[in-house]
């Protein structure tokens, strides 16, 4: 059985961090000789937190037998309070980074990989050069000094990998890890604390008979997303989680590639949330179950009260459909490509007509077949068996909108501490449509595959660019539609139409407000498997799109000018280049 308690003191004791760190540059820290991938300190900063933190190769204890080659983050504490980064042994994950609101940070990175590097603080409202955009990639050797002040609300974020055309494979090697922000307002209420407050970061894995992992193995698994065959939780396989009979806090953050889980109790107790990725709600809200899209966070108040000592509780993920071609009953079913457009669920005309800028017809279907053929054998798949290029479902243990087990919570202890939830959490500043300065003229943003090409608007990723409509002054609100084919009729699918798979949209910066959510009324069954499971009372910086579905939001772009991105956080779809740019000027 592995268990982890995420007590912090006692984490600080196994990592023998002292009391106060003394401040000090790292003596490895030098200028790359390319010029804009290479930041020092600013002598002008005065830090509050400092660290280094490495990206390198190790191996870990994944898997019985063989330990596991990963890309891991590793830190080491420099300057500020010892709980400011807490190690978790024997895993991939990078350390827990606990800030608070206000702090002065400065993190020295080093890129000890072979190939370049680049980390983003998802979440975080920083400058674009602190941001991890990857046009600031580090080359291997080099170094980059990353400052920023903590403004963010207490809450859950995450740092992760974000290399131009690499982040999917380098986030499934391991480069990822957890923030913890707090503040005056969320130390105030009655939350569980130290070891009551337990991060729990899920993601998926497929691994080799010699337990190494296995990354896109087909061209379903770079176009539609990678779908591991196994569920490792904190780091581990068959994750348990030790608890007393008393409430806890668990902050749930979806570390999976692509993977979208619908999370629910298996004896059917409700799901309190309290806060989601942009922290605390006003008032906890209860599901039967909740949806958590790639780069989604959910804090859960979890109260084990009166249960059994020696028991289990597992968390499961249900089964839905409609994320992707052929999804339509949550067992893997086969796209309506492999039927001739035959096939059924939310794409029962025909995937080809999507992936093709509705080309359509037999001309159109055939280009994409051998397009298909060509590309799948280029990566050493094969066949139209499901198993390559013309097969497009998922070949994994645990199809997408398949129900299984995630992990399992373990009654070790009878605690008679009670814990009263809270009837109010925070109060928001609730963004209104009327304020935004495109109140009638939203920011429109399409979801679509042409080509064989992930797109926004029907544009590829440019570095540095940004079109008219992706260009905003700071310090305005803006009113903003993700249309995963909403306004597209049945039939009309294709560069300005529907994707036909479910994107989880992500946008750099601060956080938003989602205002509505529509779906088309032929589309409305599969939608109808995951809708109740949303929960877009707080703060966002990743909404689900599912296809057939407009979403609206508002969001501010205040303090920083520059290029910020957006982009599907499907993180094989990111790689491909379904990312843009905002432009703030």
């Amino acid at each position: 059985m592995h268990t982890t308690a995420i007590d912090r003191r006692r984490f600080i004791q196994l990592a023998g961090l002292s009391g106060l760190a003394a401040a000090c540059k790292p003596s490895w820290l030098y200028a790359a000789t390319e010029g804009r991938y290479a930041r020092e300190a600013s002598p002008e900063f005065h830090a509050d937190v400092e660290f280094e933190l490495t990206a390198g190769v190790t191996s870990v204890p994944m898997m019985p037998g063989k330990h596991t080659v990963v890309w891991r983050y590793s830190g080491k504490l420099l300057k500020g309070p010892e709980t400011a980064l807490v190690d978790l042994p024997g895993t991939h994950l990078g350390p827990i980074l606990f800030f608070e609101k206000g702090q002065k940070v400065r993190i020295y990175f080093r890129n000890d990989l072979p190939e370049a590097n680049i980390v983003h603080w998802h979440g975080l409202h920083v400058p674009q050069i602190m941001d991890g955009h990857p046009m600031y990639d580090v080359k291997t050797g080099s170094g980059y000094v990353y400052e920023f002040t903590i403004t963010n609300r207490a809450g859950t974020y995450m740092y992760h990998a974000h290399t131009h055309e690499a982040t999917g494979r380098q986030v499934y090697n391991g480069l990822a890890g957890l923030i913890i922000v707090t503040d005056a307002e969320d130390r105030i209420l009655d939350l569980p604390r130290g070891e009551y407050d337990q991060p729990i970061v899920l993601q998926d894995r497929s691994f080799d008979a010699d337990n190494q992992l296995q990354y896109v193995q087909s061209m379903r698994d770079r176009h539609m997303g990678m779908l591991g065959d196994e569920m490792i939780v904190n780091g581990k396989r068959h994750f348990v989680l030790p608890v007393a009979t008393r409430a806890y806090r668990l902050r749930l953050m979806n570390g999976s590639n692509s993977r979208i889980y619908k999370l629910a109790w298996e004896d059917g107790t409700p799901l309190t949330v309290i806060a989601t990725d942009g922290g605390l709600l006003e008032k906890p809200v209860t599901r039967a179950f909740v949806m958590l899209a790639p780069g989604e966070r959910v804090d859960l108040w979890a109260d084990f009260s009166g249960r059994k000592i020696d028991t289990d509780l597992t968390m499961k993920s249900l089964p839905f459909s409609g994320a992707m071609p052929g999804h339509g009953d949550g067992r893997g079913a086969r796209s309506g490509m492999d039927h001739g457009g035959q096939g059924g669920g939310m794409m029962g005309h025909g995937m080809m007509g999507v992936m093709h800028g509705g080309e359509g017809g037999a001309s159109g279907m055939h280009q994409g077949m051998n397009r298909m053929n060509h590309d799948e054998q280029s990566a050493g798949g094969g066949g139209a068996d499901g198993h390559g290029g013309m097969g497009m479902a998922s070949n994994s243990a645990l199809p997408l909108g398949g129900e299984y087990a995630v992990f399992k919570v373990h009654i070790m202890r009878e605690e008679k501490e009670t814990h009263q939830l809270p009837s109010t959490l925070t109060k928001h500043d609730r963004l209104q449509r009327a304020d935004a300065e495109n109140a009638q003229s939203p920011r429109k943003i399409t979801l679509s595959m042409a080509r064989m090409q992930w797109l926004l608007n029907g544009r590829e990723f440019e570095m540095e660019g940004a079109s008219p409509e992706e260009t905003i002054t700071m310090g305005t609100l803006q009113l903003i539609e993700f249309d995963n084919g909403y306004t597209t009729g049945q039939h009309g699918m294709g560069m300005s139409g529907m994707s036909g798979m479910a994107h989880p949209m992500h946008i750099h910066g601060q956080q938003f407000q989602i205002i509505e959510r529509k779906i088309r009324d032929d589309l409305s069954g599969g939608y109808d498997t995951v809708s109740p499971g949303y929960v877009d009372d707080g703060w966002k910086d990743v909404v689900l799109v599912m296809p057939g579905e407009k979403v609206t939001l508002l969001k501010r772009f205040d303090h920083f000018k520059g290029l910020f991105l957006y982009h599907c956080h499907n993180l094989e779809h990111e790689s491909m280049g379904m990312m843009r740019n905002f432009k703030v000027v």
